[in-house]
């Protein structure tokens, strides 16, 4: 019989380590929020393929259409039209925010973000692009120049882009400026106004990105007037807002997107990861006035907007929404963090408990509130133990972030937080 062992020893001899993989199991199958390895041991799988299956392994209704698609044909390279990324591009700029209905398709959260910084500096006419402390928007080269989430990530890579400007992210459980709760005046805001004082002046900055949920920095949302207040600096000196919610858009957060949760609409969106069930899709959205004035020729690509892919977008978009997956996500987002709150009461280990919808982070500090990496280790360890996937992120890695598929059960659920709070109690009391 193959192991989990053998799989590993196997990928260990054919790829880099830079082709890093959170845990030692291997997957036989994946069936909704389940998952089997090679030995044959079931867990329920919290991590949604990093955030990408956002309606769980093997959904019946998108196999279904990706199996008709691949009897008819797989490609078409940009050489002809097809009906099928048409009517994927259709659909998902009907659930973008409004005014946001022309789009590029491509392949992957990166590539998608690559095209956004092309298209914000393309129709201004401007090179400068500000993004935040702590972001993460992808490992190609471009992407890595805004991604700040981690130095290692950066690291021998230099020089990267330049015209990048970082600000701090609004973070309120570890503010730069000192604010807490009902005494934050928005110092983080204040501070990126002064850098477009002495740093580089607002006539010179093509576009502000920002992940209105932060990812892999840490799961933090961000508050709700720091965007509105962005919204208006953007306007005011024609820079254009781009939204990243490579991770937390396609329902993930309890609406379609994070930004029609906050009600504030960017001029430029990035899709990927939940778009199409784990095929790999994801596009840049913007207006059409702005499209309008990106040429043939300015952006290009050969597999983005692959048919089998798009029709698995299809397929998602309408199980999404035809199975009332949208609401459901607030109503299990609600409850997940208000049993997380009871639960972070009685252990200090949790120094907080935030999120949107089914986008949830649980930070996990020492008594002197400094980042508990070590604890998170044990409590990913034990979780996988009993049969429980979750994965961790944040720049010293403290952080739980905690991704079902929007379509688990009660039970399921239930289950996933029984063993994840046993998981939090055992590694609070070895680390204490």
């Amino acid at each position: 019989m193959t192991t989990n062992s053998d799989i590993i020893a196997r990928s260990n001899r054919a790829f880099t380590p830079a082709f890093h993989f959170y845990h030692s199991i291997a997957i036989e199958r994946g069936e909704g929020c389940r998952i089997i390895d090679v030995e044959g041991n079931s867990y329920l799988d919290c991590a949604s393929g990093l955030g990408a299956l956002n309606i769980g392994h093997n959904h019946p209704r998108v196999m279904a259409a990706v199996s008709r698609q691949l009897a008819r044909y797989c490609h078409t390279g940009g050489v002809f039209y097809n009906e099928t990324t048409v009517a994927a591009a259709e659909l998902l700029t009907s659930i973008t925010p409004t005014g946001l209905d022309r789009l590029f398709f491509s392949n992957s959260g990166a590539e998608a973000v690559e095209g956004a910084i092309k298209l914000a500096r393309y129709v201004t006419g401007r090179q400068g692009i500000l993004a935040f402390g702590g972001a993460f928007h992808g490992r190609t080269l471009g992407a890595l120049s805004l991604t700040s989430s981690n130095a290692r990530y950066r690291e021998r890579y230099a020089p990267l882009l330049p015209s990048v400007y970082h600000a701090p992210y609004p973070y309120c459980f570890h503010c730069q400026f000192g604010c807490k709760g009902a005494g934050c005046n928005l110092g983080c805001f204040g501070y990126l106004e002064e850098m477009l004082r002495r740093y580089v002046t607002p006539r010179e900055v093509a576009a502000i990105i920002i992940e209105p949920i932060l990812g892999e920095g840490g799961y933090v949302p961000a508050p709700a007037e720091f965007l509105k207040r962005l919204r208006r600096l953007c306007d005011e000196n024609g820079i254009l807002l781009i939204f990243d919610e490579v991770q937390s858009g396609m329902g993930r957060c309890g609406d379609w997107f994070a930004a029609q949760t906050y009600g504030v609409t960017p001029d430029i969106l990035t899709v990927a990861k939940g778009i199409a069930s784990g095929f790999p899709l994801s596009a840049v959205v913007s207006r059409a006035d702005l499209m309008d004035k990106w040429p043939t020729w300015a952006h290009g690509t050969t597999f983005g907007g692959n048919p089998v892919s798009c029709a698995a977008a299809i397929a998602t978009i309408e199980a999404i929404r035809d199975d009332g997956l949208l609401a459901r996500c607030r109503e299990l987002g609600t409850a997940t963090v208000t049993r997380l709150n009871a639960f972070q009461e009685h252990h200090p280990i949790v120094g907080d408990v935030r999120g949107k919808g089914l986008m949830i982070g649980l930070e996990l500090v020492k008594e002197d509130g400094t980042p508990d990496d070590a604890a998170c280790a044990k409590v990913l360890e034990e979780c996988l133990s009993k049969g429980l996937i979750v994965i961790n992120c944040g720049p010293e890695r403290n952080i739980i972030r905690l991704i079902p598929p929007l379509t688990i059960s009660d039970v399921e659920l239930g289950q996933a937080l029984d063993i994840l709070e046993r998981a939090i109690e055992t590694a609070g009391q070895k680390d204490r």
